[in-house]
């Protein structure tokens, strides 16, 4: 299928034209309202002469011209037959409103929907929705979306895919979004969310992606895709649905979608450098600001220039709360601003610079060349309130100042920052724009906005390993269990540096491996059937004589048989109690989407009782790994923390890459790995893995 076909089709026709509210009439009003060449566009309505003042044909067989895209606005009962006709007409992309197929979640709408599919594959038609709501091309004026919102330009470099028509009406109502593309994809399973992604992703006139999605249908492609993003430096900004077990229920019937594990979507994100956001107003701000900036900030070092007291605090505090970094000024900016602002002032960045330099363009442009100047400053937030009605000339002399600034060539970005939200005046808004300067919303979604912007411009593609282990089967739900000494040989053999200890099948046997082992040891049982030994009395630790030896074999039995009684017994692992270190905990974890997660948390209360661990996808090299650790809030136990020495993170990471490794050789079988604990010990000690369980795929 050709997405060209479908989003840049040079003919069109609307099947079920009207004049009607609703599908048919609000697509045919949109088209005459906003596309400017209408000499191959055709309304088609065998009840109907003429629709809007446009001649109206009876079928699609009666035009005499190709028709590129075919837009459908009747039943679902309709859809195939139109389709079929449509390709004699030479159609490569069709748009289909209709709703009742698998986001009803009964077999029926299951069924229409797997025979749209079947269909569109068999004609080659790139087929929109069904149950969407159109999509428009700003760039080359392709119009096909289904609602009525007001007349503007709209023609930008934001570039959104939504699996909801209502967020397209939302965004195109915004006066201040302008799009390259707005794809309202809606159930998405013929071309898939996948496909706009790759679309956009390669497409010159799209600066950033903005995506509301409720799930993926190909996880490997959505990987590829956000890997070729990442590798081109473009902005890709999500909001994804069904976060929460009801968001998942709601995301499921809205689309059909699966909602999927959220842990493992914010892993996933994080990976590729995708800018997460929690809802649409935050998605809006950060693409507003990704796209406007004519270029981004060289690093995250911002300074603040504010007109009083009250609104610097505001800037210091919310930086504080979203970690935005505000370099002191050098010396020689300070001396500058000294000499050029009121006696009163104490120049710092945050900046609070009164009101003087206000009320002349120039004396305001050089301040700001000033603070631009400053090598430690890499963009420039100006604080003031611009509002619908504009009372206050000082904004017009803000807005020539930095007008100035900018026509002499300085290319550190710069960004108004409003302190209360409201309608902005749109003349002033625009000539900010057209200069490169977003004006952000008020400050908790300004220094949201600016937080993203933070992370992505520290976001560094060359040190990620951009793929994911997909398995290539889905999981059949039979689950098998290792025993330990099973699970550390299938460790062992797959590299992993661990100690398997010896099996012993009687008290007898136990006292002679016993000769070859330095005290103290550690017994216990073994048996694919008991995943958790403690809890049947089936370890026993520190034991330091023979007599200790022989008694630890009997109890040991004895707890089993009494506890698990129905258990097959392999016999009693003995292996060298390993040195106390700080206990870490790996695991493996398979998502049913993306495969398996590396799991990594200190052990104890940090993980069972504070939930701090750290989730990421398998592959992951040596410096995801770090960062893993590094985003642990109990990281320190790690360096070295009130007097304890530093620990062998290296000695970690190289597990980590290890056992990463391990899973992405056996993603389609691999359900599980827990190394729990792992001690790690003193820097350049290493690390001991105390115990192991796999979990196989039968």
């Amino acid at each position: 299928m050709d997405l060209n076909k479908l989003l840049k089709a040079k003919s069109l026709a609307v099947v079920g034209a009207s004049e009607k509210p609703g599908f048919g009439g609000d697509t045919c009003r949109n088209i005459l309202e906003y596309r400017k060449d209408l000499s191959r566009v055709y309304f088609v309505n065998p009840g109907r002469e003429m629709v809007l003042g446009r001649k109206c044909y009876k079928s699609l067989s009666e035009i005499d011209d190709e028709v590129e895209l075919v837009i459908i606005c009747t039943s679902q009962a309709t859809v195939c037959g139109l389709l079929r006709e449509a390709k004699t007409k030479g159609c490569g992309g069709a748009v289909v409103f209709a709703s009742g197929y698998s986001e009803t979640g009964d077999e029926k709408g299951k069924a229409a929907e797997e025979e749209l599919k079947s269909l569109a594959k068999e004609l080659d038609i790139a087929v929109l929705g069904p149950n969407c709501g159109g999509f428009n091309n700003y760039v080359d004026d392709v119009i096909s979306f289904a609602f009525p919102v007001e007349k503007r330009d709209r023609k930008g470099s934001i570039g959104f895919i939504s699996q909801s028509g209502q967020f397209c009406i939302n965004l195109m109502d915004s006066s201040e979004m302008r799009f390259s593309y707005a794809i309202s994809i809606g159930n998405g399973k013929i071309v898939t969310l996948e496909d706009y992604l790759d679309f956009l992703v390669e497409d010159e006139h799209t600066k950033v992606i903005a995506v509301y999605m409720e799930g993926v249908q190909d996880a490997e492609r959505f990987a590829s895709c956000l890997r070729k993003a990442a590798q081109k430096k473009k902005p890709v900004i999500i909001q994804k649905g069904g976060k929460s077990e009801k968001g998942g229920k709601i995301a499921a019937s809205h689309t059909g979608a699966l909602a999927g594990s959220d842990r493992a979507y914010d892993a996933v994100f994080d990976k590729f450098g995708v800018i997460r956001a929690d809802d649409m107003q935050e998605m809006m701000s950060t693409a507003l600001l990704l796209s406007t900036l004519k270029n981004l900030p060289e690093k995250a070092a911002f300074a603040s220039m504010n007109i009083s007291g009250g609104e610097t605090a505001i800037c210091a505090d919310m930086g504080s709360t979203f970690g935005i970094n505000y370099p002191d000024f050098e010396e020689s900016t300070l001396t500058k601003l000294k000499s050029m602002l009121p006696s009163f002032c104490t120049p710092g960045n945050p900046l609070d610079m009164t009101a003087a330099l206000c009320y002349d363009s120039d004396l305001y442009a050089e301040g700001l060349k000033v603070v631009m100047d400053d090598p430690n400053i890499e963009m420039v937030l100006i604080g003031i309130t611009i509002q619908l009605v504009v009372a206050d000339p000082t904004i017009y002399n803000i807005y020539h100042g930095v007008k100035k600034v900018v026509d002499q060539g300085y290319k550190k970005p710069i960004a108004i920052l409003p302190f209360i939200e409201g309608t902005r005046n749109r003349d002033v808004a625009e000539k900010f724009r057209e200069i490169g300067v977003p004006i952000l919303p008020s400050p908790k979604y300004a220094f949201s906005a600016l937080s993203h912007l933070s992370n992505y411009i520290g976001y560094d593609s060359s040190k990620r390993e951009l793929s994911l282990a997909v398995p290539k089967k889905a999981t059949a739900g039979k689950k098998r269990a290792l025993s330990e000494v099973k699970s550390k040989q299938m460790l062992k053999e797959n590299g992993i540096s661990l100690d398997l200890g010896v099996i012993v099948t009687s008290r007898e046997d136990a006292l002679e491996k016993a000769k070859h082992f330095t005290y103290p040891v550690v017994m216990k049982i073994e048996s694919d059937d008991i995943l958790h030994k403690s809890d049947v009395g089936g370890v026993i630790l520190n034991i330091k004589s023979e007599d200790e030896i022989g008694k630890a074999y009997d109890t040991i039995l004895e707890n089993v048989k009494s506890r698990m009684p129905e258990a097959k017994i392999n016999g009693i692992l003995m292996q060298n109690m390993m040195p106390q270190g700080t206990e870490l905990i790996l695991g493996v974890k398979r998502d049913a989407q993306f495969g398996p997660m590396l799991l990594a948390g200190l052990g104890g209360v940090f993980v069972e009782v504070f939930g701090d661990s750290s989730l990421y996808p398998i592959p992951l090299n040596k410096n995801e790994a770090y960062e893993m650790l590094k985003s642990l809030k109990s990281y320190k136990m790690l360096t070295g923390y009130r007097g304890t020495p530093p620990r062998d993170i290296d000695a970690v990471v190289e597990m980590m890459v290890a056992i990463s490794e391990f899973a992405r050789k056996n993603k389609d079988r691999l359900c599980e790995l827990d190394i729990n604990p792992l001690f790690v010990y003193g820097e350049g000690a290493g690390v001991g893995v105390a115990d192991a369980l796999v979990v196989l795929e039968e």
